[in-house]
């Protein structure tokens, strides 16, 4: 954290000296940062004992904090061509960049739940401005709009409980075990809701295909990267914390999940958006996490971890390809864009990639995630293995969906000529996080 803020630092003195440079500085600064905290994860020295009782990382926050500075990092690089070169504002944007990044990774360091509730909230501020100012369409701010409803006003009940809480034991602290409350299922709801809001479950999924669509690259790697993630992280500390186990509260919630993670996998067909069907799958995948939490197991926790940072590096990148193929066809729209392994074969080799990994194909990180909740969900109940095994089955239908009616096929004959799309970039960023997907699988397997 000190060293974010020291990067902040430098950057405001740097941006006297050029646009380009205090751009280029603040880069770095994240891959030195990204550097340093895959470095905490071997540290000897306990991180409670350096920070004391108000930061403390564990090893399941360390790894989301590496995915928050990588995953923030990438999505400048990702918007060098249309924030950096044009000039557009690109010193705001990257002032919010960089208090978004700060304020993921207080969320995931603090110790406190009120405190870990006000960086929760607080978080939906720069998103919010880099969607209402770089985004494409004036629909973002009806998109804006949606996103802060349904997240700020599902949290309420989460702020409730919090000063409930602080008024009878006077303290809020991950890990304590807290007073225990004669409405047990009240008390689960009220601590899930703005978290599930936030995963999202399907039935409160609506503010994020809108929120998507309207961002540009850099929103929408972030919202999909790092944002989603905290409604997985914030379950599992809160569900450890309060010792949520009212059984009929956490079985239909449970049973909603994995329907409503069917259903959004179906919807996908029904889009005519590439990010609108990527972010439909983002539910789905999210509904996998939700099981393997509930199931209150070891296994099903580490699973969702396993998940999370492969679904964060997976899904940045299908967003930034479909930013790329934007560029070149200026449209998302299904129903036009075609050919692409004749018009941008770099693009459609990254495309193959991605979809490969978000169907989960060995030896990629996210099969690792699929079997491990998988095993968790069918150790809580085997009653959901057939709701577990269509999801998985869609889930690779449609991402092979996804890339066959984009790269085959006939392309329109207004599309532009295949300059216009900077590949090195694309091949940068893509083959960045399959390296890293790819690797991390292989050192799993070698250790299991």
């Amino acid at each position: 954290m000190f060293s974010l803020v020291v990067i902040s630092v430098m950057s405001m003195v740097v941006s006297g000296l050029g646009q380009s440079i205090f751009w280029w500085s603040t880069l770095f600064g994240c891959v030195f940062m990204y550097l340093v905290s895959l470095g905490l994860w071997y540290s000897p020295v306990s991180l409670a004992g350096c920070w004391g009782e108000s930061l403390v990382v564990d090893n399941f926050s360390s790894s989301l904090v590496s995915l928050t500075i990588l995953v923030s990092g990438l999505s400048m690089l990702a918007s060098v061509r249309d924030v950096e070169k044009l000039s557009n504002k690109s010193i705001e944007f990257v002032f919010s960049i960089l208090v978004l990044t700060m304020v993921l990774v207080l969320c995931f360091s603090v110790s406190s739940l009120l405190n870990f509730y006000i960086m929760f909230e607080f978080s939906l501020i720069p998103i919010l401005l880099i969607i209402l100012g770089w985004g494409y369409q004036p629909e973002r701010l009806q998109a804006g709009k949606y996103m802060l409803l349904y997240t700020v006003s599902a949290s309420l009940p989460l702020l409730i409980l919090i000063t409930t809480i602080l008024m009878n034991s006077g303290s809020v602290f991950w890990g304590w075990k807290f007073l225990s409350f004669e409405w047990g299922w009240l008390v689960t709801l009220c601590a899930s809701l703005a978290f599930l809001v936030k995963l999202p479950i399907y039935g409160f999924h609506l503010w994020l295909p809108k929120a998507h669509v309207e961002a540009p690259v850099a929103g929408s790697m972030i919202l999909a990267g790092i944002l989603l993630k905290l409604g997985g992280y914030g379950l599992i500390r809160v569900f450890y914390t309060l010792s949520l186990f009212s059984a009929l509260t956490i079985s239909t919630i449970f049973c909603i999940g994995l329907s409503g993670g069917i259903v959004a996998s179906m919807v996908c067909f029904a889009q005519n958006d590439v990010k609108a069907l990527v972010a439909y799958s983002s539910v789905g995948h999210m509904s996998l996490v939700l099981g393997g939490i509930y199931s209150n197991t070891e296994w099903g926790w580490l699973g969702c971890l396993l998940m999370m940072v492969a679904h964060g590096l997976c899904s940045s990148g299908m967003f930034f390809l479909a930013s790329e193929t934007y560029k070149c066809y200026m449209t998302r729209s299904l129903y036009l864009v075609k050919g692409g392994l004749v018009l941008i074969p770099g693009v459609a080799l990254c495309w193959f990639l991605m979809c490969a990994i978000n169907m989960a194909a060995p030896p990629s990180l996210n099969l690792w995630g699929e079997l491990m909740l998988g095993i968790s969900i069918l150790s809580y109940s085997t009653m959901f293995a057939l709701l577990t095994g269509i999801m998985t089955f869609l889930s690779g239908v449609y991402s092979w969906y996804l890339y066959s009616i984009t790269q085959h096929g006939l392309c329109p004959l207004w599309v532009r000529g295949m300059v216009m799309v900077e590949e090195y970039s694309s091949y940068i960023i893509s083959f960045l996080l399959v390296f890293i997907l790819g690797s991390t699988s292989l050192v799993l397997t070698l250790l299991l």
